[in-house]
């Protein structure tokens, strides 16, 4: 019998959604990249400890606090975000 792990489910509905976000017809408008961008980053690398980006570096900023305010989530918590945002987009943009 297979049992069901509901992490490796999520695993790749995670994979899943990171492919489907490059499919999408329209852009997203830019605040749901940040969050795209934020919940990936916390999924892929964890919280962030970088130094933030000199104010001139406004796109790096914005990227950095993104990233920065998802710290100290769940990373299975992050994939569902993330899975629920896509496919919300994917409503929305395709």
């Amino acid at each position: 019998m297979i049992s069901y792990n509901i992490e490796n489910g999520i695993d790749r509905q995670y994979t899943t959604a990171t492919k489907n976000v490059k499919k999408l017809d329209k852009r997203p408008k830019d605040d749901e990249l940040l969050l795209l961008y934020g919940l990936y980053k916390q999924v892929e690398e964890g919280d962030n400890t970088t130094s933030k980006p000199w104010a001139v570096n406004f796109k790096g900023v914005k990227k950095w606090e993104a990233w920065a305010s998802q710290k100290g989530k769940n990373v299975n918590i992050a994939k569902q975000e993330y899975i629920d945002l896509v496919n919300s987009l994917s409503k929305k943009y395709a």
